[in-house]
């Protein structure tokens, strides 16, 4: 079994892929290149007040005439569809405005996404260059797009229309919000995860945040062309899961953690039992066994609460050849290092940390949450035995994520876990005109004492994994 040949095709691609210029001009001047005369194509005009008054007006009512089928479960989303945009041809009838063709499209088109859809929300959600959505109140919405904030002009009509689809979303997976309960986690039925918090927490307004994932969950040679990881690491990786090592993914808010643990979860191989446990559901698998599991908040009554770690301790009584947890955040870290300790090889999670040293001191805290009194040296000794390769994944200030380390850990020394780096990313090659990193991670040329693990299952590594690769810039290493 040779796992270079998988990663063969995909050697040789740059760490950076940096667009080009949308000017067309030169990627070194940033001079803008001189652009043949074209008539440009004329924009629709922006609705007038008179418009937005008249949907102001088609929507309450349209909302009067639907009552309680609005969230009659018996209908699918395509009957409830058809009766809405029945309803919305009689309510535009019934206003007798007279209305342009395009106006009344634009019109049904903007209310349909209000009752059907996330109403201002629609269009972003469907711009494949949006990776999260940010709405603090009515008034302001911003958007990441390439790793960059911007404010758009998209607006809620009133924090009434906001609380609306937030509640519609927040329906659609059994979870409430209101003034008992103001903060709730849910997710799109495309798996994007949403968080909402409500006033009186919200002192500004109803806030929404949502991370979108992607239709088409991102492969290995996909991070390898956008250069988060290169092909030897790559392979590296692919060994160590298919060698059932315990891995953390380490990384701050928004590093891309689980779009890296869904990666390295199709690694896996076909005919494994995988239970995946998370707060909301994101993990995209794609194996054929699969059991997902997600915890469960309190109750109006403040009951009926399923957490983490109660899925953790369950999920040991479910014959799982592999557990991955989305993220260790509590009690539950001390469940899942018990797990990878008494024979769940091959467990993945993923915990927030800058550093794999910070990585091992945030697992120590999570543990000390768990309301065990255990003594510090106990700890560490548990997360040495059970833990084996730490990956840091690090957010560049170009907006680029890279896996920064691949760590082993080696086990303990007196007091202090041993760490040793496998790969680093090198930063020496500065940054080109466009500010985008031309750095790459290295292999540090020490050959991790868990290979020998590889050499007894037969699992075949290119030489060149852990050569000593000359860093860009041409310095030595």
């Amino acid at each position: 079994m040779n796992l270079a040949s998988r990663f063969e095709a995909a050697r040789g691609v740059p760490a950076v892929v940096s667009a080009a210029p949308a000017t067309g001009g030169s990627a070194t001047t940033g001079v803008p290149a001189p652009r043949p005369v074209a008539t440009p194509t004329p924009t629709p005009p922006p609705p007038t007040d008179a418009l937005a008054r008249l949907k102001d007006r088609v929507g309450k009512a349209l909302f009067e005439r639907m009552g309680s089928r609005m969230n009659d479960p018996s209908l699918s989303e395509g009957a409830l569809r058809t009766i809405v945009l029945g309803e919305l041809d009689e309510v535009v009838e019934e206003e007798n405005v007279p209305l342009s063709a395009e106006e009344r499209q634009r019109l049904t088109a903007e209310l349909a996404d209000d009752v059907l859809g996330y109403g201002p929300l629609q269009k972003l959600l469907d711009d494949h260059a949006v990776s999260e959505i940010m709405v603090n109140g009515p008034d302001a919405i911003y958007v990441e797009r390439s790793g960059r904030l911007e404010r758009t002009p998209t607006r809620f009509t009133s924090e009434e229309h906001l609380r609306r689809v937030i509640d519609r979303i927040v329906s659609r997976v059994g979870r409430r919000i209101d003034e008992s309960s103001p903060l709730v986690d849910a997710r799109l039925a495309d798996g994007s995860r949403v968080n909402a918090i409500i006033p009186p927490l919200a002192f500004s307004g109803s806030t929404l945040t949502i991370r979108k994932f992607s239709k088409d969950p991102f492969t290995v040679d996909d991070l390898i062309n956008f250069g988060t990881l290169s092909p030897e690491m790559a392979e590296l990786l692919n060994a160590c899961v298919e060698a059932r090592l315990n891995v953390i993914v380490s990384g701050g808010t928004g590093t891309g953690k689980t779009t890296l643990l869904n990666v390295l979860s199709s690694f896996i191989p076909e005919g494994e039992r995988i239970v995946t446990i998370e707060d909301a559901v994101e993990l995209q698998l794609q194996q054929e066994h699969v059991v997902r599991l997600e915890s469960r908040p309190p109750n109006i009554e403040g009951r009926g609460a399923i957490s983490i770690r109660d899925l953790v301790r369950n999920s040991l009584r479910m014959r799982p050849d592999r557990i991955v947890v989305g993220e260790c955040r509590g009690g539950e870290s001390l469940d899942m290092l018990q797990a990878m300790n008494t024979g769940h090889d091959g467990s993945l999670s993923t915990v927030h940390a800058n550093t794999p040293r910070d990585a091992i001191a945030r697992l120590e805290t999570l543990v000390l949450m768990a309301g065990m009194d255990l003594p510090l040296r106990a700890i560490r000794e548990q997360i040495a035995s059970a833990v084996d390769v730490v990956v840091q994944i690090t957010r560049l200030r170009d907006g680029s994520r890279r896996v920064t380390h691949v760590t082993e850990v080696q086990g303990m020394e007196g007091e202090t876990v041993t760490l040793q780096d496998a790969f680093l990313f090198d930063y020496s090659a500065g940054v080109d005109a466009h500010g985008k990193f031309l750095g790459k991670p290295v292999p540090t040329g020490v050959r991790p004492r868990f290979t020998d693990k590889f050499d007894d299952l037969g699992i075949k590594l290119s030489p060149r994994v852990f050569g000593v690769a000359e860093p860009a810039g041409g310095r030595g290493w």
